[in-house]
């Protein structure tokens, strides 16, 4: 199996993993939303806790030429770590979350 086709299973598990935990609170649901033609995996939340609309982005990771991009991490168990301890390189992993000009600080890759 090529990196690539690694990387993408190591996140597919981990979608469905992150999607596997629901919230204690409220009456929410979680979705898993993986398109493989794209390289956009995310997981969601959508109900309701209490009289408030909840619908968002949990998670949300793109592959972008070959890196692994997290664009949100809204977990209490950083994505970051889990992909390390998966076996995704860190050299391989950008927090895009971050502005591109502190990415250079991180020991993740910048882009």
């Amino acid at each position: 199996m090529d990196k690539l086709a690694r990387y993408r299973e190591i996140i597919r598990q981990l979608i469905f993993d992150y999607a596997s935990h629901k919230p204690a609170n409220g009456q929410i649901e979680t979705e898993a939303v993986i398109d493989l033609e794209r390289d956009h995996y995310e997981v969601l939340h959508i109900g309701w806790d209490g009289v408030r609309r909840v619908h968002g982005s949990v998670v949300h990771i793109d592959i972008i030429n070959d890196k692994v991009w997290i664009q949100y991490d809204g977990t209490s168990q950083p994505v970051a770590e889990a992909l390390l301890e998966a076996g995704i390189l860190r050299e391989d992993i950008v927090l895009g979350f971050h502005p591109a000009e502190l990415r250079q600080y991180t020991d993740f890759a910048v882009s």
